[in-house]
């Protein structure tokens, strides 16, 4: 039955299109950690642990993005040595203020994205990315400040 009422949350999410209705969607279900205002969320699959996920004000998230809370890979080693006890790895994602997530991006476990960041479509974040930079690659790493971006994106 769990697995029934997680599937139809799902569809309820899917079903809201567009970005901004389904996060008050979500936010009115109360569906993460915590989420703050005016958040644009293009995802549909928040993963398995979505209270586990804490956006601030002002956070986009396109297509595709990937909200990774554990690490399955003990299902593995409790298979191949199962009189031995493995610590499963989880933790939560904190994202800021001011936060833009590019599309097909994959954000791990544990990590804090801080306020007025931009995550490059397709990059992998494996670590916390500090205020104020724009950030891409794999792993994810400052490429250049906020306000430099912010300057060249004037028109």
């Amino acid at each position: 039955m769990k697995r029934a009422n997680r599937y139809m949350q799902m569809l309820r999410i899917f079903l809201h299109r567009g970005g901004y209705p389904r996060a008050e969607y979500l936010k009115k279900k109360g569906y993460f950690g915590s989420q703050g205002k005016h958040c644009y969320l293009q995802p549909w699959n928040f993963g398995t642990e979505p209270k586990d996920i804490y956006f601030g004000n002002n956070v986009h998230v396109a297509s595709n993005v990937t909200f990774i809370n554990h690490d399955v890979s003990v299902f593995m080693l409790q298979y191949m040595e199962p009189e031995t006890k493995f610590k499963a790895r989880t933790g939560e994602i904190h994202i800021g203020n001011n936060v833009f997530v590019g599309a097909n991006a994959i954000i791990l476990y544990g990590v804090h994205i801080g306020n007025n960041v931009v995550i490059g479509a397709g990059s992998i974040v494996t670590k916390d990315i500090p205020d104020g930079v724009v950030a891409v690659g794999s792993p994810c790493k400052p490429i250049e400040s906020f306000d430099e971006w912010q300057e060249k994106m004037k028109a």
